[in-house]
Order: structure tokens, then sequence, then C-alpha cells
């Protein structure tokens, strides 16, 4: 049976998990096993705080062109169409997500030593690939190990995913000082030293897992899940709404450089996005239940469209900037959130990790993958301004997907009904 996500269904899940002997509702033990994660929420985003807004400033110090950056910084999405779904896969089928997460982190720290070596462009993209391979299945990892803990709690998962952006806070400012002042020939050791963190962390984890039986995975294909308007739907928002952000995540820091703003300036931005999106994660359990998650998706487009058409039309007033950015609350954290909840009712039990998976690999995946390149191509041939309005049509389309997958979850409930 599928969960909705309503007040009374995350009840029913809560209620579910104590019949199973999963936590207790209000249980300290059960707040106490989320720590871990909590903690490694914070450590990997504190990674990905610095890691990926500065990326491409360190790529440029290393004298690559604007055409070159916006390839090697599409690795990371390339390795998010086939890394998600197949690590997913292997933890459904083994259960042992957290041995995974391990692994995943160790090998990381190890291939990001490559990155002190001047190689040139090829050898940076190969870095990146092995690099980018372990890490970008991690959360998907981790958010199918902690939805055994949540157990449909909102509240309870935005006060745990809100030390994630406590942490990309920290680094991205940290490091848009220390940039400022010492220079970008210090980003492999900023890499080495937060991976090494993650790793720590997912040594701390408890040893989540779920009964290893392959003729239960197989008992439960993705196939007919996929099937469903709503779900294909919800997956099209997805793609288009990620794909707009890409114009954020590979540009925007490259777009304020170019426009005169200091690096420490381009940090405190980013960490304004991050404020506004930590205050949402703390006050999401009292706000999300108040519409359906599918007419979220809807507001959380509309929002994304608002945001790329300031930040292109209106980059030189720097008001206007700090609004755009606060307005990643919506067009990031309550997106994310509705999305995990909507991953979480149609990929239930068994299909848990290939959900978050197929989750990963649609969004920041293909949607990351074509972002990136096509809003590199636009850039170095017309300019970031441009680039941040083909953005926003971007984000009416997911809108008008997400408009479209309200319209078919509701026909689904009317004929249950």
């Amino acid at each position: 049976m599928r969960c909705a996500i309503a007040p009374s269904a995350a009840t029913w899940c809560l209620r579910c998990a104590v019949n199973r002997g999963q936590i207790p509702i209000n249980s300290p033990d059960g707040y106490r096993k989320l720590i871990p994660f909590a903690a490694l929420s914070a450590t990997y985003f504190a990674h990905i705080g610095f890691f990926n807004p500065y990326l491409p400033l360190w790529l440029k110090h290393e004298g690559l062109p604007i055409v070159v950056i916006s390839l090697l910084a599409s690795v990371q999405s390339f390795t998010r169409v086939f890394a998600p779904y197949a690590w997913g896969a292997i933890s459904d089928h083994t259960g042992e997500r957290v041995k995974l997460l391990r692994f995943s982190a160790a090998m990381a720290l190890v291939s990001s030593a490559g990155l002190w070596w001047n190689g040139g462009a090829w050898w940076i993209g190969f870095v990146l690939l092995v690099l980018f391979t372990h890490t970008s299945s991690m959360m998907s990892l981790t958010e199918a190990a902690m939805s055994q803990l949540v157990a449909g709690d909102w509240g309870r998962y935005g006060r745990v995913r809100l030390w994630g952006s406590v942490g990309f806070m920290v680094t991205v400012f940290a490091a848009g000082g220390w940039f400022e002042v010492f220079g970008m020939g210090s980003f492999p050791a900023w890499t080495g030293l937060t991976l090494a963190g993650v790793l720590v962390c997912t040594l701390w984890l408890p040893n989540v897992r779920e009964p290893a039986h392959a003729d239960a995975a197989e008992s439960a294909p993705v196939g007919p899940v996929l099937r469903e308007p709503a779900v294909r739907w919800f997956l099209a928002s997805l793609f288009f709404h990620v794909m707009a952000h890409f114009a954020i995540y590979g540009f925007l820091s490259l777009y304020l450089d170019a426009l005169g703003y200091s690096k420490a300036m381009i940090g405190l931005l980013w960490a304004v996005s991050v404020i506004v999106e930590i205050g949402w994660f703390y006050a999401q359990g009292r706000l999300i239940a108040r519409f359906p998650m599918e007419r979220w998706l809807v507001l959380c487009g509309a929002a994304a469209a608002v945001r790329m058409a300031m930040t292109g039309g209106l980059g030189g007033w720097l008001a206007a900037l700090f609004i755009a950015q606060a307005l990643h609350a919506l067009t990031f954290a309550t997106h994310h959130t509705a999305c995990i909840a909507m991953i979480t009712r149609h990929f239930p039990g068994r299909l848990r990790a290939r959900g978050q998976a197929i989750f990963t690999v649609t969004g920041y995946g293909f949607g990351g993958v074509l972002g990136v390149l096509a809003g590199g191509a636009i850039a170095s041939r017309w300019g970031f301004e441009p680039m941040f309005g083909a953005a926003a049509l971007l984000a009416v389309i997911a809108t008008a997907c997400a408009w479209r997958a309200e319209r078919a979850g509701r026909h689904n409930t009317e004929s249950a009904t």
C-alpha cells in the first residue's frame, strides 16, 4: 500500500513504523539514530558548498575557456545519469546502504588527490569522473537509509536536512573569503579536507540494513510505477526544473564574477540562498501539509521562473540578486522536500533506493547534463543574460508539467474513491 503524504498519511506512516518496530513516535532513541545522518548531511553539503560554486572559478584559474569549463562542470551531472541507479540497484539487492556509503566516501577521498597534479583538461575530467561516480549517489543512498528512520515525518526530515544547509553555508562563505585572500590554488586541499570529513561521518552511521532477498527485489518492478501518468508528469517537471537551475549551479559564480562582484560577495549571495533554505527546512513540519505535494511543485516552478528572470535581467542591482537568491527557499528547499515525499509515496519498500536513484538520474543526471552543456553554449555565444532567460522558460515548462501531475494525481484519487 502506498502512502499519500498528507497530515493523516504521515501519521499512518509513523504508526506503520511503530508496528514494524522501526522508530517509536517521539522516541529519544529514534532521534539519536538520526544524529549521524545530520552530521553526514552537514559534511557532505559542506563539501558541495565550496566545490560546486568554486569549481568553475578554479577551472578558470587553471586557464581553461568557458566551453571547456562547462564540459568539465557537466561531468558531475553525467555521472548522475548512471551511477545513482547502479548504486541504488545494488543497495536494494543487498540492503547494505551504509557499507556502500562508506566505500563511496573512501574512493572519493582517494581520487581527489588527483586534483593536485596539473595534467590538463583531460586529466581533470578523468579525476572528476571517478570522484563524482562515487559521490553522485551518496545522497540518494543516504535518503533511502534515512527514510527508514524518518517514516514519513517531514518535520523530522527537515530538522535533519537543515544541517546539510548549515554545512553548505559555512563552507560557501568561508571558502569565498579564503579564495579572495589566498587565491584558488588551495582548491584541491579544500576538496580533500571536506571529503575526509564525509568519510568520518559515514563511519559513524548506524548500520541501517534491510533484509537482502534477491527474489524480493525481482518481485518489485519499477516499470508499472513509471507508467502511471502522475509519476511521468512529476518526473517531467523534475527534469525541467533542475535543468533550469543549472544556470545557477553551473554559472552563477562566473556570471557574478563577470559583473565585477568580489569572491566574498559571491560567497555571501550563495550563503543567502542557504540561510532561507535552513529556515524552510526548520519550519516545514508546520508548512508542508498546507498543500498537496503536486501543488507545491507548481508554486516552486513559478518561483523558479521569477528567480531566473530576476538574476539575468537585474544582475547589476545587488538588492534584486538578494531577493532572487532568497527564492531558493521555494525553488530548491520546498521543491526538494516535495520531490522526496512523492518518491517515498510512489516507490515504497524495496523500490526505495531505485526510486531515489530515478529522482537523481532524471533531475540531476539528464537534466543536469543538458542544463550545463546548453547553458555553456548559450553563455559563450550570446552571454549570461540570455542563458538565464532560457532557464526562466524551462522553469515555466516545469510549472506546466507540475500542474499536469497535480491533475493526474487528483484523477487517481477520484477514481479510487
